[in-house]
């Protein structure tokens, strides 16, 4: 038996990197899994790797009419929803005296409002004694230049967690931040403006990291999964960091 046999799942940002290696984690468990993402090319691709049934639904956690469609579609499926990773967001470089409102705004649509909408709007759904993963970052454990405004929209994605956390245990439903470190995804080879430079941030990041190396999708996806299963049963408001010991030691 999967650890998530019969229990519906929810994975948004899930074309790519940690989103689809949590959704196919999740699917190897058992559990029906719905993912999300912007792109329908992308989208189609990652229900093909994820199978066992996977639904994908396209859309932009950052449009409401994208996600009244979502939860549509999860709704007719008649199971409610046990688990929401909500996993999609992303950010860029900009240092303080170059950031514009278009990047302020981009940054925490995608991380603030993408995530608290998602929740929300998962909430009629939510089966009693859910699960609810936050993506948080260690970003809000330290500082890192030109990354300021993302960083403070992890923040708050730290803070949703332990609010909702109060606002939801009377059903049971817990509500918890995966935190990954540095890891080897699209997403992060894509801050970096070309290849050269790409190779030189992968190399930057691991020299920093006591395991000297970067984390892989798998390995957070795990992370998802212990926080999505009853193996985390006891655990609510709380974080889950997974940056092979650059922030603790």
């Amino acid at each position: 038996m999967g650890q998530l046999d019969g229990r519906t799942a929810l994975v948004t940002g899930a074309t790519s990197g940690i989103g689809l290696a949590a959704a196919q984690r999740f699917a190897a468990e058992g559990a029906h899994v719905h993912l999300t993402g912007r792109r329908k090319d992308a989208l189609d691709e990652a229900v093909e790797r994820t199978g066992h049934g996977a639904v994908g639904v396209q859309g932009d956690v950052g449009d409401p009419a994208d996600l009244d469609r979502l939860f549509e579609t999860i709704g007719a499926a008649g199971r409610g929803l046990d688990v929401v990773f909500a996993n999609a967001g992303g950010g860029e470089f900009a240092a303080l005296g170059e950031i514009t409102p278009e990047h302020y705004a981009d940054t925490f649509d995608r991380n603030v409002r993408g995530t608290l909408f998602t929740v929300q709007g998962a909430l009629p759904l939510l089966n009693d004694g859910a699960s609810i993963v936050l993506a948080g970052s260690t970003a809000t454990l330290h500082g890192t230049p030109a990354f300021g405004v993302y960083a403070a929209s992890k923040a708050a994605i730290h803070s949703f967690a332990r609010t909702w956390a109060i606002e939801l245990a009377g059903r049971g439903i817990r509500v918890n931040t995966l935190v990954p470190g540095s890891t080897a995804t699209p997403g992060l080879l894509g801050l970096a403006p070309d290849a050269a430079a790409a190779d030189a941030l992968l190399e930057g990041m691991a020299a920093g990291i006591p395991l000297r190396r970067l984390a892989r999708p798998e390995e957070i996806a795990a992370g998802a999964l212990f926080l999505a299963s009853d193996q985390s049963s006891f655990m609510t408001g709380n974080e889950l960091v997974l940056d092979g010991g650059q922030d603790q030691v």
